[in-house]
């Protein structure tokens, strides 16, 4: 097995980095679930990882309830019944994470409405105008 996670084409992580630990899944699953510890939990230290500082910031201000206060990121995998999809399970998930908080986003441009836009507004407020106008007593 490789000694690396290849996030993208230019990161990748050493395993050394991401700490695992197996413990028995929660839920259903009969006699297996209580002597099988076939659950894996994931535990990958943000702050101290090789990750490039803008990646790391981008992961950080994510609003994930998976990071800690401490910038550790947990996941948790239990899907699978053998302990090694499970590993793999949660390794792709850490992946798909990082990958995510990759893309930099597009700043947004400012903009101001247009005439049309101004003037639909405006006949929007003066038709509800009138209506508020009709709601007045009537006199005789």
């Amino acid at each position: 097995m490789s000694e690396t996670l290849f996030i993208t084409s230019q990161i990748s992580l050493p395993l050394a980095e991401i700490e695992m630990e197996a413990m028995r899944a929660q839920g259903a699953g009969g006699q297996n679930v209580n002597k099988v510890s076939s659950a894996v939990h994931l535990r990958f230290d943000i702050h101290a990882s090789s990750l490039p500082e803008d990646c790391k910031a981008r992961l950080l201000a994510r609003s994930d309830q998976r990071i800690t206060s401490d910038g550790v990121l947990v996941i948790k995998a239990q899907q699978f019944r053998s302990q090694q999809k499970n590993r793999e399970d949660a390794l792709q998930r850490l992946a798909e994470t990082i990958r995510a908080a990759t893309v930099v986003p597009r700043q947004r441009i400012a903009t101001r409405p247009g005439a049309g836009a101004r003037q639909r507004r405006l006949d929007g407020k003066k038709q509800r105008g009138k209506t508020k106008a009709l709601r007045g007593k009537v006199d005789p």
